[in-house]
């Protein structure tokens, strides 16, 4: 092989490998719009209830047959959900038992508040391994993003 097709291969390589891992990042995500959403078994309003979800819980969109989307929690749990149900506004879910909120994105920032285990959190910014979120109470800190899940 010459140099400049190993080089031309090596760039279609690493390009790639970008693509494939900003794809696996780039979840398709919803949360829900109203107070109360019923997640169901099957795409249909005669489908079983599975359970309710509150306002701002994050899904991530497994497929889409006509209005219904196919979604899954932070704890694989697959279901059903309307989509002029949901929106595109990102929330996390706590999937620790307990996460602390923090004045600045680190370890040493100043606990503001903690969240518990499937309270849901309004995702304001990025930075890092933090994101900055807004309880139901209105406080704002950052969190661990291992401690949440959600976009």
């Amino acid at each position: 092989m010459t140099h400049r097709r190993l080089s031309a291969f090596l760039l279609a390589a690493a390009l790639f490998l970008l693509g494939a891992a900003s794809t696996a990042h780039a979840r398709d995500m919803v949360s829900v719009a109203r107070g109360e959403v019923n997640m169901r078994s099957a795409p249909g309003t005669r489908s079983e209830v599975q359970w309710a979800l509150s306002r701002g819980y994050p899904l991530q969109v497994l497929s889409r047959r006509g209005e219904w989307l196919q979604v899954r929690d932070f704890e694989n749990d697959r279901g059903w959900v309307l989509r002029s149900l949901t929106a595109r506004t990102p929330h996390h879910v706590v999937k620790a038992p307990v996460a602390n909120l923090r004045a600045t994105p680190g370890t040493r920032g100043r606990l503001v508040g903690k969240a518990t285990r499937g309270e849901v959190l309004r995702t304001i910014e990025r930075k890092g391994d933090w994101v900055k979120v807004r309880h139901s109470n209105g406080r704002t800190g950052w969190v661990a993003s291992r401690l949440v899940w959600g976009w």
